[in-house]
């Protein structure tokens, strides 16, 4: 995607030492646009941890680069399998971060420890350009959504999407998932209109979602959480289309909070609820999203505090809530099947069930 006219990917090595691992601190944005260089694996860690770096197909991507930094200063078996273990468990909902770095112990271990460095940025750089092609396929099959919402509406009818959180490109290598079909249908010269929610408590949708549609130039608007399901009981949302963190066998589906109210209030308004993701987000270990996937708990500052541009111009976090007020901050929730409507994947669209799932990856099923 592009940022004034200048195309970027997510995640990207400095190509003047081929080492050190690019990224955009999304803790700054939409109010600075900062690249931050990452030469270590405890800096990719800390990355993670503390969201400069989110999304769950790019938390993985970005893990990779990690693994292969910590092989540049060590690349011994035990060094590999205690780096790895480490980056593992930065987050642990986002099912694409085991993943990728399962996959990279796959190819490095029968490798010997000389050549891993080499093999190791190889194959973090395959697992960005797939989900690059997986993203673009995804936005793909995501646009006939929304083509055939158009064609059945009247000529000057716009097509209202809601979203929540943010899954665009800033949350993948590339292209994003949600937001991929819109990115498509907006360049088709479609005309789509998206309701953006604010996602408390870190505003991945006010800040995030918002920056990157203004910058691509698709017409928004930002709305508080609760708003939607008004919208809704008004005819004002066609469509709601979600990424996801981690998606079961079963297709239960776990994404940021908030997300599971959306699905009962487009369910109880008839409003389609689909959900976008590439293959690497199913986690076919798991069957029960609401008894197996892991939640994470993030800090209660997130929700006692927030951070802004002031009138002078300066990002300060002021607090929100009574200084002795305790809270709570379940950063995910879990979707049932039955509330969702389809999953959007780069092999196609497919019900949220294990037949549906199947359907379209039987091989991988069961791994």
């Amino acid at each position: 995607m592009k940022i004034n006219g200048v195309p970027y990917r997510s995640v990207w090595v400095d190509p003047t030492d081929h080492r050190t691992v690019c990224i955009f601190d999304q803790t700054r944005l939409p109010f600075a646009l900062e690249i931050l260089h990452l030469s270590s694996s405890e800096q990719v860690a800390h990355a993670i941890i503390t969201m400069q770096v989110r999304g769950a197909p790019l938390i993985g991507a970005v893990a990779a680069y990690g693994l292969a930094l910590a092989l540049s200063s060590d690349p011994s078996d035990e060094a590999m399998e205690r780096e790895a273990s480490m980056l593992a468990a930065t987050r642990p909902t986002a099912i694409n971060l085991r993943w990728a770095i399962e996959r990279m112990l796959q190819k490095l271990r029968p490798i010997n420890s000389q050549d891993r460095v080499e093999a190791a940025y190889k194959e973090a750089g395959l697992i960005c350009d797939e989900d690059v092609a997986q993203n673009e396929a995804i936005g793909r099959h995501g646009l006939e959504l929304l083509r055939n919402i158009k064609n059945r509406k009247k000529a000057e009818e716009r097509i209202n999407i809601l979203t929540h959180c943010n899954a665009g490109w800033i949350a993948t290598v590339d292209w994003g998932t949600a937001l991929a079909p819109i990115y498509m249908a907006h360049d088709e010269g479609l005309d789509v209109h998206v309701w953006v929610d604010e996602t408390r408590p870190r505003n991945q949708g006010a800040a995030l979602t918002a920056w990157e549609l203004g910058s691509h130039g698709v017409p928004h608007t930002v709305i508080v959480d609760n708003a939607g399901g008004h919208l809704m009981q008004h005819g004002q949302i066609d469509i709601v289309i979600v990424g996801t963190d981690r998606v079961t066998a079963n297709g239960d589906v776990a994404n940021k909070i908030g997300t599971y109210l959306k699905a009962l209030a487009a369910h109880d308004n008839d409003v389609p609820f689909w959900v976008a993701l590439p293959s690497t987000t199913i986690d076919w270990r798991v069957q029960d999203g609401l008894k197996e996937i892991p939640i994470e708990e993030r800090s209660p500052l997130e929700v006692t505090t927030v951070t802004g541009l002031t009138k002078d111009g300066q990002v300060e976090t002021v607090r929100i809530t009574p200084e002795h007020s305790s809270a709570a901050n379940p950063a995910f929730d879990v979707t049932p099947a039955r509330l969702v409507t389809g999953l959007i994947t780069e092999r196609g669209c497919c019900d949220a069930s294990g037949t549906g799932l199947r359907s379209l990856f039987p091989v991988t099923t069961g791994q």
